[in-house]
């Protein structure tokens, strides 16, 4: 059978930058080791496989394969599917309007699709699970995983910890972008030291001014492979940082620079509402570009 996909690149407005992502639009009976050998074969960070939803009322069920395993949610799999679906103009003979909703592992994913001079160009997810924080994870295995002094790891405003909204990551904050500069991931320390709370994926930050952080995100599948843009790990920490924030009630607002040393710059908007001290919803989106399409013999 003959199944059509499409490639987006995400979180950029600049083919070939950002984060590529394959959709495979017609997904109903593929079964998961399928899936896998799809996702093997595109070796993207992640693919993505539409399915007809199982509750009418939702847009669509979405699977989420990295070329390893599947996850129960991701960031950019989640843009880039509803910036293509969008595109398209309907999901399962149902138009598409300003907000898509999909099932997921991890939960019901609503993403809202953004234009510009009416045009489709991108789209905005909100996380499906509230802030969870983990283990306190110690500045020497940052360092070690790393490739950086222990001194270059910052703690002043929070230990380096493991955090999620929907999948786990490890986060920590380094001194700064001549750090990340010297970002050497070693692999040898990722195996001896994580994973930690279930986690071997490795967001390091360095805040660029008070609205924009520059980040690397680092995960092992075996190898070390560095994501350009990761909307999950961005999204908690968005929401971890406006956790700390003294302030109890407000929209908090961080931008993320990411994938600039391994030349696929991204850019990733973040929005947290806080109310009486609690985080009432975390969001992230960016602009999308559409790259390739054709068709998956299966």
């Amino acid at each position: 059978m003959k199944r059509r996909y499409v490639t987006v690149d995400v979180f950029t407005d600049t083919r070939f930058g950002g984060n590529p992502l394959a959709v495979v639009l017609d997904a109903e009976g593929l079964d998961p080791e399928a899936m896998q050998a799809i996702a093997r074969e595109f070796n993207y960070s992640e693919t993505t496989f539409v399915l007809p939803p199982v509750n009418p009322k939702h847009s669509a069920h979405v699977r989420i394969f990295t070329p390893g395993e599947e996850l129960p949610f991701a960031g950019h799999p989640n843009v880039g599917t509803a910036f293509a679906l969008a595109r398209i103009g309907k999901v399962f003979d149902h138009e598409i309007t300003g907000t898509l909703l999909f099932e997921e592992a991890a939960g019901l994913v609503p993403v809202r699709i953004l234009h510009v001079d009416g045009e489709v160009s991108g789209a905005e997810l909100t996380a499906p699970q509230d802030l969870r924080l983990g283990s306190e994870v110690s500045p020497a295995v940052i360092a070690a995983c790393l490739g950086i002094a222990e001194a270059e790891v910052m703690t002043e405003l929070h230990q380096p910890v493991v955090a999620g909204v929907g999948t786990e990551f490890i986060i920590a904050a380094v001194a700064s972008g001549a750090t990340l500069g010297r970002v050497r991931p070693d692999a040898a320390a990722f195996a001896r030291y994580l994973p930690i709370d279930g986690t071997s994926k490795l967001l390091a930050y360095t805040p660029a001014d008070d609205d924009t952080v520059q980040a690397q995100m680092f995960f092992a599948v075996p190898d070390i492979r560095e994501d350009p843009a990761t909307g999950s790990a961005n999204a908690a920490l968005a929401a971890l940082l406006a956790h700390l924030a003294p302030e109890d009630d407000g929209m908090f607002r961080l931008f993320i620079a990411q994938g600039v040393e391994m030349g696929r710059p991204s850019l990733l908007a973040t929005r947290v509402e806080k109310l009486g001290g609690s985080i009432m919803s975390v969001r992230v989106g960016g602009r999308c570009v559409p790259v390739m399409e054709g068709l998956i013999d299966a």
